[in-house]
């Protein structure tokens, strides 16, 4: 809790239940960011806290936008934030909101599916597109290996599939887990994401891009390292494993930009 947020409460006496948000919190945490990984563009997780006015903060600081819906992105598009920094990353779209968001002008999207990849290649022609690859999750506090992603011989298929739709096979992605401490998981992810680039560059499909996700711990109440420590991590193995051949990076960080910046105050009306 921080003091603008104690004064608030003490001057405002807001009715409960509320949500308090000091927003310079968030903006240090994103300098904070771009400071210890400036290799990378940050696509900020909507979903995390997707207020206008946490998103407004953002975009005045350059942050792109990762979307999971056509509301998230009509939401950026009414704060004037460019299509070109917002990816409707959920991997799993109803046709219509594909070929919604395209003619809103956005041109970065994510599946992990064949039959997703085919929705795209119908109402997205020529989009930039990004396949999700499942990694291990171990030592995350909510992992995700069980809801999204495709394994790494099925991503290669649907990359050199994509390409023959006319679609631009733009990078893979792959998440780490929400709150993950384990910083040996992003290298072992990195590792992976490599060999997938190596095997398709064979395969006449040259790569673009790693999103790197996100899943950066944030103190709630136990204490976390600094981000810098995974961020080091992150970027050695990325130089280690890719060696001169660097992509464009990719991080969507969500809770680690926002989850420590507010708190939600109520009352017990009785015991």
């Amino acid at each position: 809790m921080t003091e603008k947020i104690l004064k608030f409460l003490a001057d405002e006496r807001p009715d409960t239940p509320c949500l308090v948000i000091d927003l310079d919190v968030i903006e240090a945490n994103y300098l904070e960011l771009n400071r210890v990984m400036p290799e990378a563009k940050i696509y900020y997780a909507m979903k995390a806290t997707p207020m206008p006015d946490v998103l407004v903060r953002l975009a005045k600081l350059g942050s792109h936008f990762d979307t999971a819906s056509l509301g998230e992105i009509d939401a950026c598009v009414a704060l004037g934030v460019e299509p070109d920094r917002i990816s409707f990353g959920n991997t799993i779209k109803k046709e219509r909101d594909i070929a919604a968001a395209y003619a809103r002008g956005v041109r970065l999207f994510a599946f992990d599916s064949k039959a997703e990849l085919a929705k795209l290649g119908r109402a997205a022609p020529g989009a930039r597109v990004f396949c999700r690859v499942l990694v291990e999750c171990e030592g995350a506090e909510w992992p995700l290996s069980r809801k999204f992603g495709c394994a790494p011989e099925m991503a290669m298929e649907l990359m050199v599939e994509a390409k023959a739709l006319g679609l631009e096979a733009y990078g893979l992605s792959f998440h780490v887990g929400s709150q993950q401490t384990h910083g040996k998981q992003w290298r072992k992810a990195i590792a992976r994401m490599a060999k997938i680039f190596a095997s398709l560059r064979e395969r006449g499909v040259d790569l673009k891009m790693l999103n790197l996700g996100g899943g950066f711990p944030i103190r709630y109440r136990d204490p976390v390292a600094p981000v810098e420590s995974y961020t080091r991590i992150v970027m050695n193995a990325v130089r280690t494993y890719f060696g001169n051949r660097l992509p464009e990076l990719i991080v969507e960080p969500g809770r680690s930009l926002t989850g420590d910046a507010g708190l939600i105050q109520s009352e017990v009306v009785l015991i």
